[in-house]
């Protein structure tokens, strides 16, 4: 809204010209995002206390958490918050890219809210019934699904997506391309979801995602970087620019309310809102495959939980008990009962979280 309304008036006033870059209009999302999170963090913090909506905890989850029980949770508030106002006053919102994205976070924010005021508020141990929040990770990807397919900006590259390591190869899903986009939406927000369960894991990482996927939204949106990367060129992909550097911005000010010892949560109404912007980045940008990648720590915490439900099942069918593969999952708890401190996991999921993401972005020289 923002920058409809000042970059008509560069005319009138010359230095309002650099709202038409997209580096300028994403820096300043970044950076109004970070203090948007600063400012309206202790005032949600404060609300949240005083209404007593505190994290429950898992009373068969490390002992260590116990003293964490009754933190305030639904911090998530605060990340959708701070990336939506510098979104919709910086970025172009007639674009089509910003709007799927935009619509990600929000219905998957209302989703979690959901589950977090049914748990924390209502005090129903389960929250939101799993099967009516994979109905609502489903739908949100037939919705996507259906609006690339129906419009024409999309026309020459609707159904494939990039194969990293191969240079000019796209993989084409023909009309079980809207398959792949809920498997790609429904799998990241609930694997941020497994992820967020240390203070500060799941932020630092989608700080370091969504850093990736900024310089990915603005190639792919420039005709010239493009072409000389050999990557799909998408015109006006670059407009996801503002987004991802708002979400950047808005996750490393959560991490200073969330950093250990954290003084709120992010609940299921941040987790599950930006693996689902997370996800919708990803298919937007045609990187579906690379975001294997980039957000590999997601993907092995998600990959630990079902490994332990099946290895759990198959050994109680044969032996009648059932074993666990690991101490406990998702992951990151296993390595806490080994005996690590909560900050040693934290920051050594970061440096193979950073890793990941540099090697992620060697994937478009090396072809």
């Amino acid at each position: 809204m923002l920058f409809k309304f000042l970059y008509p008036l560069r005319d009138v006033f010359s230095p309002l010209n650099v709202f038409q870059y997209i580096t300028f209009r994403s820096a300043l999302a970044a950076i109004l995002a970070l203090l948007f999170t600063f400012i309206i963090g202790p005032w949600i913090i404060r609300f949240l206390r005083r209404h007593q909506i505190g994290e429950e905890i898992r009373i068969d989850g490390p002992q260590s958490h116990q003293n964490k029980r009754g933190t305030p949770t639904m911090g998530g508030l605060m990340i959708i918050g701070s990336v939506l106002i510098p979104t919709l006053l910086l970025a172009d919102l007639s674009n089509v890219y910003v709007q799927i994205v935009m619509l990600a976070m929000i219905w998957m924010g209302i989703i979690g809210f959901l589950d977090d005021y049914m748990k924390v508020v209502l005090k129903m141990k389960k929250g939101l019934i799993a099967r009516y929040k994979l109905l609502g990770q489903i739908l949100l990807g037939v919705i996507i699904g259906v609006w690339i397919f129906n419009n024409p900006i999309f026309a020459d590259f609707r159904s494939v997506t990039s194969v990293p390591f191969f240079k000019n190869l796209e993989l084409d899903f023909g009309f079980f391309y809207p398959v792949a986009i809920i498997l790609v939406i429904t799998g990241t927000s609930n694997a941020v979801n497994f992820t967020d369960g240390l203070d500060g894991l799941a932020a630092g990482l989608l700080a370091i995602c969504f850093t990736v996927f900024s310089a990915i939204a603005y190639i792919s949106g420039r005709v010239d970087f493009s072409s000389y990367l050999n990557i799909i060129y998408l015109p006006g992909a670059g407009e996801l620019t503002i987004f991802t550097a708002a979400i950047t911005g808005a996750c490393i000010g959560y991490l200073w309310f969330n950093a250990s010892p954290a003084e709120v949560f992010m609940g299921d109404v941040g987790s599950l809102s930006t693996g689902a912007a997370l996800g919708a980045v990803a298919v937007l940008l045609k990187k579906e495959l690379l975001l294997f990648i980039i957000g590999g720590v997601f993907v092995w915490e998600a990959v630990s939980v079902m490994l332990q439900v099946i290895y759990f099942r198959i050994t109680k069918n044969k032996t009648g008990e059932g074993k666990r593969l690991f101490k406990m999952a998702p992951i990151h708890h296993h390595f806490e009962l080994k005996g690590w401190p909560e900050s040693r996991v934290v920051i050594r999921f970061w440096i193979i979280g950073l890793l990941l993401a540099l090697f992620s972005l060697t994937t478009f020289k090396i072809r």
